[in-house]
Order: C-alpha cells, then structure tokens, then sequence
C-alpha cells in the first residue's frame, strides 16, 4: 500500500520528521517497507518566464529564447521546441541541473548550440518524470507550458510548483488488516500512534429528485458470496479530466489518472479501502444487474481486453443477458466509461474474500480490487464508500446524483465483541498497564469499552479474542517497552514427547560426528530410477504437486532415501574426500480415500571416504549407538527378507545390507552398502552407505527411563568358544541361539574372532566367542556354567555349527 503524506495530513495533523513518522508506525504495527518523495531526481529546475523569443540565426528549427527566472538578468536558452511563446511560464533546468532522459538521470550544463550560447534547457513532461496524464492540457511531445492550475512564482522550485513534492510512504499491510489498505485505515493508526485527533467528515450530498431504482432493477441471487449491493445514478455525465489535486493523489499512491468518473472510484478505493466500480446503464441489457453464480460454458470479455471462461463456483455481475464483470476482480468490456457516456450505475458491494481469490487466481488475474477483497471488507463500508463517491461527483461537477439509491443489504448487523480483563491482558504481556491507559489506548482506536466489554468498530474484521485486545494495547503502550518476562497466568509452553525424541536423535547424530543436511521434500520421479525402484513398486505412487516449478520438483518423496544419494553425489563431485551426514525428514505417503498423505519422519544416515571405502562396520557401530543412546535395549540385526518393509531393498547391494528388527520381530531400519548400479546411476565410482530408520516406529519401542542394574557382588564365569559352521551363517544367528540357551545367568556374548583358510574346509569358517555367564544369586558352580554350555552346543548343532577340534 503506498501512502501520500500530503493526503495523510488532510485526516491527520501530524508534524514531525519522516523517519521519526515511518518508526513510530512501524512499531506500533504498520511495518514500512521504504518512503521516498516525488520527484527528488530533479535538481535546479525552476519556473521561468518566456520574456523574448527569436529564430536562431543559423537553424530553421530552432529559437533563442530569454527566460527570467528570477535572478535580475534574464537567462538565454536555445530550443527546438515549437510550442512555446512569448509569456509562457515554463519548467528551466538551469546550468549544473538534473533531470530525466529516456528513464535516467542526466547534467544539464551551459554550453553553445550552432554557436549560440545556451545556459540550460526547457523541459517537456518527460523530463520532469511526469506523463500527459498528470497534466491533460501539455502537449506529450512538447516544451510544458504551465497552466493556472500551478503556482507560477518566477524562480520557484518546479516540483513545488506544480505539486511534484509529495512523500510517498509504502507499507507492507498484513492479510488480518485490509482496513490498513486505505488512507483512512493508515490515517486512524497514525492518529493513534501520536496521539492525535482523527479527522474524518461525513460525507454529504444533495442529490436530484428520482430513485435509482426507476433505471436499474437490482438483485442478489448469492447472498452467501454478496452479503451487500448498493447502486446508484449518475445522469448527465460530464466526461473531462480531474483537478490537479485528485490526480497528485493518485499519482503519489501509484495509481495513474484516467478522467474525473474513473478517478473518483479509483480516489475512493484509496481512501476508505472500498473497490468500486461505475457502468455505462447503455451496455446494461434490459436494465436488469443481478448477482449471480456463472452459467456452465459462459464468457466475459474483461476490459483489458481478454476473453475470460468462466466456472459455475465464480460470482459475477449480469445485467438481463449477459456477465458484465466479474464480482470484486474487474468489469467487463463494455462495463467502462467512455468519452459519450451519459448516465452511469455506481456499484459499491461486499464479497466473500475466499470466491474472489478462487475466481481471481482461476481467471489468472489479480486486481487492486480483488487484493482488498480477498482479505474480507465489511458490508457496513459500501455505503461509505458510495457516499463519498456521490460527494466527489457533485464536487468535480462530474453529473448530478440521483438522490435515492437501491441498497440490497442481507449482511450480519451484529456487533463484535470480545471480553475486557485488564488483569488478563497484563498477565498475557507481562506487563502492569493501568487499566485507564489500556481504555485510553482502545478508544483511540475506535474500539469502545463498555459494560465490561470490548466493542469494535466495523472495519475491524481482525479482533475476534481477548489476545486481539492485548495485541492493540501492546502496540500502543510499546513493544520496546514491555519488559523480558516469562507470560504470567498462561501454562507454560513444553515440547511434546516427539519433539523430545526428535531431539535427542538429532544431538546423537551430532555427538557422533555426523553433519545435517536438509533437503527438499519434493522429488523428480526420475529420484527413483537412479535408485533402481521397479516400475511397480508402491514407491512410485507419490502424491502430485499441482503447480511444480518443473519436472524436476513435480512429486512429494515416498523415501528420504534419493534424496540424500543427491547429496552425497554431490558432495562427491565438488571433491570432498570424505562426508557423513544425517537428516531428519518426512516422506509422504498416499493414503486411500484420503485427501493429505500421511507424513511420517525418517532418519536417513550417509556416508562415503574415497581414501576407505569400505564403511559398512563403521555405519553400523553408529546405528547401535544410537539405538542404545535413545533407549531400544533389544533388538536385531539381520539380513534383509524377501518380505521384508522396505522397498529401498532392491537399492543395497545384496550382500551387504541389514535390517533393524526390535524384540517383536517388527523392522524399524534398514542399512548398508548401495548397489554398484545405483552408484553408476549416479555416475560415480565411490560406495555409498544409506541409513533409512522410522523414528515413531523407533520411539515406540524405545523406554523413556533407563533402569540401572547395581555392580555385581558375585564373580562372572567365563567360557571361549570356537565354533566352524557355514560361511553363509550370519553371526548374529550364532549369537541369539547363544543367548537362549544360557538364558537368565548370561551376561554377554561377544565375537572375537573369525578365520577362514587353509585349516578350514572351504566354505566353511571358524568363529570364536566369549561367553560370559554371572548370577545375582550367589558365586556359579561348574555344575551350572556346564550346564549351560550343554544348552549351548546343542543348540548350535541345530544351526550345523559344530565345536571346532
């Protein structure tokens, strides 16, 4: 939104430096994103007076001139232009000048033209940055002779002349504030900020005799998505342009001047943040306007020009035949005011801010009409807007008003209110505001306390709570003047159980010498070529983007997986040596007959060392960390099944991958080297090793508390053994049969040894363990170690280990 200060003042009489007036609105909620004014490009260009013209002696298409420009000698220009004579006030760009030149800045010295001597140069509009718009009476391609419209005064600075010296302030307007989207809304938070009066007239007209409904005949069939529809008559329209003083506020709010019935419902737009828009009654067939839901297969030519197919859910307005606009986003062809039009329907109406977005954004078009309607007006400001509207007609002479207008009105009447407590607001802020202050605060703001509670006017669609109320009152009291303090009365925030988890597999990583990386959510469906997924694979049924920037980001991932062999290879081609990262992230998946996916988080580990490339063991030790850092106590590794939950299986190489199992058989993770082809996919020579775990299937299994065993008070027993079996045998096998043998007094397994050569078989290998056996009962016998072992080595014999001699 961008703001006249000079229109500012005519509601506000705030004096005091720019910046101190672009800080205190900020602070206080209306966030200024820049100001600048009108015309600072220009330097040295006064207004001069044309004394004496004469053809230069040596060219037929150009005049010496003497121009006072009020400093007692008259200066001598040269110039080419045509239309200037003796007596005109013109724009000078005197020597050491600057004006505009084809959009940039240029010098303008003294210097000699055909040998006469020129010190300075006449400006056209152009120059000065201005167009024929701003002034209709210049010739375009001209010198510009000023008219009585400007102050005239020999010597004066041109841009104060001719009212090219207005500060332009923009703001960036939050959608919960389209009331800020006019001067009058920008007008009442300036008042309220410096604590000064809000000066606001109602406004009046005359009128003549006649209703408006004895020329057009108006209905609302959609009062759902049209609470509100006034209309009213303009007879004996008077087509020219407006005053200087309409068209310098439209220009300094960014809005180009077009002729005095245009600019009025662009003015009032502006100032009271009511799109409005005027017909032609010649091109409303039947003298019917009726607010309706498009018919199937219906078009529109809009007024730029473009035809428009329009959908059942759009809203327009219809005269007895045909759309003649499209409801809160822009008239039709042939709804605009020409040079001949004669009588005119002023519309000022309400929409639903939800079917002007849908309509605006289908149709590809988004007006300064729809931006402020998307954000949701109130009904009670159509007819504000068209009281103004009326006053401006009469006031620029532009027609006469018929008196009475139609105004078909099924909005909501009710006030809002929202529960006043002091106490409340200042345990929310943390502050000890004195009640006065804050009903000081609130009034200021047009929100009157009463009865114990808060009432808002009806421009303030936002206040909705009783934390609308504190924010108006922090606002204004000063956020910098609210001091650090934890919210009092409100229960403090805490992070979920989730969160918690989340976190401390993130600090885990951390500790273990991993790096994060985040990447996007959404893939290209070629992700799951590169990691050799089957066409068939319940992978590739991703939930589509509707709008992608491209191919490239078209689908949510169904795996994290893809997504960090991207980095990875990545980091491979910028010659990283080594790389070990780690990310948290959601995959997305379908679920059937339901709109969202769902979005379960993954951990995904990665990792690679060109100089060691073997880091299968190292990418498991991590694994076991952390599963025993975040609480799973037991568990098991083992070698990926055919009917095992993960379809990434297909990517790892089939002789070194793993899955995670938990004590329930159920799998959790899985892990291990990348398939060489996958690799080569990624046209690269390093082995990749990829982690993908389900962290809520892992911290469902996890305990929250661990529970500390005290140190032994009895001796542990301790058996080696060694064991041949097949080479095809997992170890791990070896050690759950190991475990449920000894059972209760078993206190640990562990593998140190493992030889295959010319004193094995071949194809078989010699394992070797050490068992340690300890009981919490009292000192273990021969007798029971002994035991034990027996219920060890049958239990191996049924693996076909047998004890190696």
């Amino acid at each position: 939104m961008d703001l006249s200060l000079r229109w500012l003042k005519d509601y506000v009489d705030i004096d005091v430096p720019i910046k101190e007036l672009v800080s205190g609105l900020t602070i206080s909620g209306s966030k200024v994103e820049c100001f600048e004014e009108e015309g600072a490009f220009l330097s040295n260009v006064v207004v001069g007076k044309v004394l004496e013209i004469e053809r230069h002696p040596d060219s037929d298409h150009m005049f010496t001139t003497q121009i006072d420009v009020g400093e007692g000698e008259p200066v001598q220009i040269v110039t080419g232009a045509q239309n200037v004579r003796k007596g005109d006030f013109v724009p000078v760009a005197k020597h050491k000048s600057t004006v505009l030149h084809e959009g940039k800045q240029v010098k303008i010295t003294k210097g000699k033209l055909r040998g006469v001597a020129s010190n300075g140069m006449l400006c056209s509009l152009a120059e000065l940055g201005l167009t024929i718009n701003d002034f209709p009476y210049a010739i375009e391609d001209g010198i510009f002779i000023l008219g009585d419209d400007v102050d005239r005064t020999i010597g004066m600075d041109i841009r104060k002349a001719i009212g090219f010296d207005d500060t332009r302030i923009e703001f960036e307007i939050t959608s919960n504030r389209p009331d800020c989207l006019s001067v009058t809304g920008l007008a009442r938070e300036t008042a309220a900020t410096f604590g000064l009066p809000f000066k606001l007239k109602k406004p009046e007209y005359k009128g003549i005799d006649g209703k408006a409904s004895d020329y057009v005949d108006i209905k609302i069939e959609n009062t759902k998505l049209c609470p509100r529809y006034m209309g009213g008559i303009v007879k004996n329209v008077k087509i020219k342009p407006s005053p200087r003083w309409v068209r310098e506020r439209l220009r300094a709010s960014g809005v180009r001047p077009i002729n005095n019935l245009v600019d009025i419902t662009n003015l009032v737009m502006l100032e009271y943040g009511s799109p409005m828009h005027a017909f032609d009654l010649r091109y409303v067939e039947g003298g019917k306007i009726r607010i309706r839901n498009a018919k199937p297969g219906e078009k529109i030519t809009t007024l730029d020009g473009v035809e428009r197919e329009l959908s059942e859910e759009m809203l327009v307005i219809a005269d007895e035949k045909k759309p003649v606009a499209v409801a809160g986003v822009m008239g039709g062809e042939y709804s605009g005011i020409m040079e001949d039009t004669n009588t005119v329907v002023f519309e000022s109406a309400s929409f639903d801010g939800a079917s002007v977005r849908m309509t605006a954004k289908k149709l590809g078009m988004r007006t300064d009409a729809s931006a402020r309607y998307e954000k949701g007006l109130d009904p009670e400001n159509t007819y504000h807007a068209l009281m103004r509207a009326f006053e401006l007609v009469e006031q620029l002479g532009a027609g006469e008003v018929v008196r009475e207008y139609t105004d078909e009105d099924y909005s909501d009447k009710t006030p809002k209110s929202v529960e006043f407590d002091a106490k409340w607001i200042n345990d929310f802020l943390g502050t000890d505001i004195p009640e006065e202050d804050m009903i000081k605060y609130l009034n200021s703001l047009e929100l009157e306390v009463k009865d114990g509670r808060v009432y808002a006017p009806y421009f303030r669609i936002d206040i909705g709570c009783k934390s609308d109320i504190a924010e108006e009152v922090a606002r204004l009291y000063g956020y910098n003047r609210i001091p650090s303090t934890i919210i009092r009365g409100v229960a403090q925030a805490q992070l979920t159980p989730k969160q918690v988890f989340e976190r401390k597999i993130r600090r885990n990583m951390l500790a273990l010498g991993a790096s994060e990386c985040e990447t996007f959510s959404f893939i290209s469906p070629k992700f799951f070529d590169k990691i050799n997924i089957p066409a068939d694979s319940k992978l590739r049924n991703t939930v589509l983007i509707s709008n992608p920037l491209g191919e490239d980001t078209s689908v949510m991932r169904t795996s994290i997986i893809p997504s960090m062999c991207e980095v990875l290879a990545r980091n491979i081609n910028y010659r990283n040596k080594a790389a070990t990262l780690f990310e948290l992230g959601n995959e997305y998946i379908p679920v059937e007959d339901e709109v969202l996916p769902q979005e379960p988080v993954r951990l995904c580990i990665g990792l690679y060392d060109t100089e060691e490339p073997f880091k299968f063991f190292e990418l498991k030790g991590m694994i076991e960390e952390l599963l025993d850092k975040s609480g799973l106590e037991d568990y098991e590794i083992a070698r990926p099944g055919e009917n095992t939950v993960f379809a990434e299986a297909v990517s790892f190489h089939p002789g070194r991958a793993a899955v995670i199992k938990t004590a329930d058989g159920k799998e959790i993770g899985i892990f291990g080297e990348l398939a060489p082809a996958v690799s080569e996919n990624y046209k690269i020579k390093e082995r990749l090793y990829i982690a993908k775990i389900l962290i809520p299937e892992l911290m469902e299994s996890c305990v929250e508390v661990k529970t500390y065993k005290p140190l032994p008070k009895f001796p542990a027993s301790v058996r080696d053994l060694s064991v041949v079996c097949d080479e095809s045998l997992p170890a791990a096998e070896i050690e759950k049969a190991v475990k449920k043998a000894v059972g209760n007094i078993l206190e640990s397994v562990t593998l140190f040894d493992v030889y295959t050569g010319s004193q094995i078989e071949k194809g078989k290998k010699s394992i070797s363990y050490s068992i340690t056996m300890r009981s919490a009962d009292g000192t273990l016998t021969d007798e029971q170690t002994d035991k034990a072992m027996d219920k060890v080595f049958r239990a191996l014999e049924e693996l076909g280990a047998v004890l190696r001699s």
